[in-house]
């Protein structure tokens, strides 16, 4: 192979998503890689150790079942459907500090209206609902992280 194809091996390698490319023949063997491999970095330390283990003990009372907490969530879900976030980032009940929230609890909001901003990467992503409902409850505080999947709003469809 010669360079001027190795060189396009590797641009075409560079302009897709591809990390790892092998090639093997009788004659000749190429592998490019892309990216590093991450490092993993232990500490042991004093501190990390008493931050490492649970700050408290689970105590189960005689004659309370353990899933009683569950149980008792279960219903709230089983009320309404969640509006779920779709990204990991900041949820924002607002457009800013000084104005008025999206929506209240209570509130019927019309489809494609919004429902909060989740700020990811300094982008603002507003979440809108996707049907006519009635706002039952909002699972977030102001300026809450949010993960993937997490519930932002209980809600009714109308």
């Amino acid at each position: 192979m010669d360079i001027k194809d190795l060189k396009l091996l590797i641009k075409l390698v560079t302009e897709t998503d591809i990390t790892e490319f092998e090639m093997d023949n009788s004659d000749e063997k190429i592998i490019i890689k892309r990216g590093h491999k991450p490092e993993y970095v232990t500490i042991s330390s004093p501190v990390a150790q008493q931050y490492s283990q649970p700050a408290y003990q689970p105590v189960q009372v005689s004659g309370a079942p353990a899933a009683a907490p569950a149980a008792a969530a279960a219903p709230a879900e089983e009320a309404g459907d969640t509006v779920n976030s779709p990204i990991v980032g900041t949820f924002y009940a607002a457009p800013g500090p000084e104005a008025a929230p999206y929506v209240a609890v209570g509130q019927v909001v019309e489809k494609g209206q919004v429902l909060c901003i989740v700020e990811a990467m300094k982008l603002m992503n507003e979440i809108e609902a996707e049907c006519k409902c009635k706002i039952l409850k909002i699972c977030k505080d102001n300026a809450q992280a949010v993960e993937y999947g997490d519930p932002l709003f209980v809600i009714q469809k109308l």
